[in-house]
């Protein structure tokens, strides 16, 4: 493959063309779904604009960073819900109540396990959605958490210090106890990064369970309080740029969100509230299968000369009811006799 200056990694094209993180598409080249110009490619190889480039037979329209429009999008995300864009055991996904969109897909920035909510972002750029998992960024994930237990001052002090876990040491770099008492108690915490169910697996380490684990912060970015369970909002220009400089990327100048004024934002947010409660009653309405028709019995044949069934009498004219026999009788003001 060709490796002149100038040409970008293939796997940082593939991902900016909205198919996958970086390291999805490295998976996807050793794995030997990608070709370049008809032969199979191999991690490593940079290619040029003018390259053609297929994933599992199908053509990939390739973009330069200054073509493709950058869009992050904020989801809240509620309990119940997989981070897969699909699932074989048929458990509801993210990814189903995202907008659809043309020449891009929308990517997972990070995940949230199936038991927690509140705030997650995708974008369209798979580099930028690279840097902000990658833990060498140290971008900020805030969650509220619910604990269930005895919790005192040495424990605190240990998960602020670091713990020991099974794929290494963990730490909060932030933890703050809510105001309250009993044995479930509120507390708001701070990673700089994503590793699977680490908050929880961190508290269990001190003996304790979460009970309720809510994502509410990433980065300066919060979870937007207008926006219902299940709904999602486009951020505008300077939220994304924001993101951007955050991992060292140039800023983006061009955005598809449009200015609104108060009214149209309450409009749309009524609107998004209408969408979600639709698409809750869809999948919690089983679907119906199609009903057996009964095999009706042969009638038997009619005698020669037998009249037919079912008549009695002349038909009524169309369009007359029964007839009223005369009373004899003048009819009132009223119309009755």
């Amino acid at each position: 493959m060709s490796d002149k200056a100038g040409n970008e990694k293939l796997q940082k094209v593939l991902a900016r063309a909205g198919l996958g993180s970086r390291r999805e598409m490295e998976d996807w080249i050793s794995g030997g779904r990608v070709t370049v110009d008809g032969k199979p490619a191999t991690l490593g190889d940079r290619i040029s604009p003018n390259q053609q480039v297929r994933v599992d037979g199908h053509p990939v329209q390739i973009a330069s960073e200054e073509q493709q429009i950058c869009r992050v999008l904020a989801y809240h995300k509620p309990e119940g819900e997989i981070c897969s864009r699909t699932d074989p055991e048929g458990r509801p996904t993210v990814f189903s109540r995202l907008p659809t969109i043309k020449g891009a897909r929308w990517i997972a920035i990070g995940r949230l396990d199936i038991n927690t909510s509140g705030l997650l972002l995708f974008t369209t750029d798979g580099e930028l959605a690279n840097r902000l998992m990658h833990p060498k960024f140290e971008v900020e994930r805030e969650y509220a958490v619910r604990v269930f237990g005895e919790i005192n001052d040495a424990m605190i002090q240990r998960l602020r210090t670091g713990v020991e876990l099974e794929d290494g040491k963990a730490n909060f770099k932030k933890i703050k106890a809510l105001p309250g008492e009993g044995i479930n108690r509120w507390f708001h915490v701070v990673l700089t990064e994503g590793r699977n169910r680490e908050v929880r697996r961190m508290w269990e380490s001190q003996g304790a369970v979460v009970s309720r684990l809510i994502r509410v912060r990433y980065g300066d970015l919060l979870l937007p309080k207008h926006l219902p369970a299940g709904g999602y909002a486009e951020y505008p220009l300077d939220e994304v740029n924001y993101l951007r400089k955050l991992v060292s990327l140039a800023p983006e100048v061009a955005t598809l969100v449009k200015p609104e004024d108060r009214d149209e934002r309450r409009r749309r947010m009524a609107s998004m509230k209408r969408a979600v409660r639709k698409h809750d009653i869809a999948a919690k309405t089983p679907e119906r299968a199609p009903k057996e028709r009964k095999p009706t019995a042969a009638r038997p044949a009619k005698p020669d000369g037998a009249k037919p069934a079912g008549r009695r009498g002349p038909a009524a004219p169309k369009g007359k009811g029964p007839q009223r026999q005369p009373t004899g009788k003048k009819p009132s003001r009223e119309g009755r006799s």
